[in-house]
């Protein structure tokens, strides 16, 4: 049982070293360094299922303790799991938002676009096209009556500040 105890502790050791290279590694090398980890990771528990029957064979005055050492490294095997797991979940939270970044930031925002999501809206509803012309119509003597009021304020100050000063 102490050959296998030893060689599975080792393992938990250089376990806890890889998971400090998933922080340092690069994308490419991220998944590579994860499911070498994850498959030592497995390798581990078979050993501890082994360790465990050994465990239960060792003579009654050495049984509790080993049991205790087996018990120890399962809990710092499952840490390390977890650890995995969190890591894991933290990446692919990242990566989530800046898929949702990059697609916001390829987004296009213009009235035409505009116009013509409203234009599908407003034909699924079953408006008639006569009604979507007028529409189509006020909408654009609007702009007309907006830019004349906009010329016609801007000559109503200049007219001000000219007599006022």
């Amino acid at each position: 049982m102490e050959p296998l105890y030893q060689q599975t502790h080792k393992q938990v050791h250089e376990i806890q070293s890889h998971m400090g290279r998933l922080e340092t590694a690069d994308k490419q090398s991220l998944h590579l360094v994860e499911n070498e980890i994850q498959a030592s990771i497995d390798q581990i528990f078979s050993h501890l299922e082994r360790l465990e029957i050994l465990s239960s064979k060792e003579p009654p005055n050495k049984r509790q303790n080993a049991k205790l050492r087996v018990d120890q490294l399962k809990y710092d095997v499952q840490h390390l799991q977890t650890a995995l797991r969190n890591f894991q979940h933290r990446r692919y939270a990242r990566e989530q938002q800046e898929r949702q970044r990059e697609e916001l930031l390829s987004r296009t925002f213009t009235a035409n676009g505009t116009q013509k999501k409203i234009l599908d809206i407003a034909n699924m509803l079953g408006l008639s096209n006569t009604v979507m012309r007028l529409t189509e119509k006020r909408a654009f003597q609007d702009k007309y009556f907006m830019i004349g009021g906009m010329l016609l304020t801007c000559v109503v100050m200049f007219l001000v500040v000219q007599y006022l000063t």
